[in-house]
């Protein structure tokens, strides 16, 4: 039995690195889909310019994406994130926020790139924003999945 979104969620929050940094899982869509994470501006991820440490604003969404595969393609996959990176556009303060989704197209892109046991490395964007909606930080992640051998 798998966990559920909304175990998965609480324990994610719980977690130290990002309960620390005042990362917060918001949403989970049952189907895997969606994601919603949050941050929040204080002592422990400030930079010394009084804005939001840059390592925080990709620590935010780190895991996301490998999760959202794992959970959408199911354990017929492999599914591991390869690289990623970040671009800085501006300042964030205040509260800040990751919307991470899944569309149906990229899901039939990874399932035929992999359907003959290939190793594929699509690679997802998410926008940080603030809370006016203005984007943050733009996080590109690269992921590494192949398909199973069948037993």
């Amino acid at each position: 039995m798998k966990p559920s979104p909304r175990l998965i969620s609480l324990l994610i929050n719980l977690w130290p690195p990002f309960l620390g940094a005042g990362i917060r899982v918001r949403h989970i869509r049952p189907d895997w889909r969606e994601i919603v994470v949050s941050m929040r501006l204080g002592l422990t991820n400030r930079n010394y310019v009084g804005v939001h440490f840059g390592g925080s604003l990709y620590a935010m969404t780190d895991p996301f994406f490998m999760l959202m595969l794992m959970h959408t393609l199911g354990s017929d996959y492999y599914v591991w994130d390869k690289a990623g990176r970040i671009e800085y556009i501006k300042p964030g303060r205040g509260v800040v926020s990751a919307r991470f989704t899944l569309e149906e197209a990229a899901l039939e892109s990874i399932r035929a790139h992999t359907a003959g046991g290939d190793k594929y490395f699509p690679e997802l964007q998410v926008d940080v924003v603030d809370a006016s909606g203005e984007v943050v930080a733009r996080v590109h992640k690269t992921l590494y999945v192949k398909r199973k051998k069948p037993r």
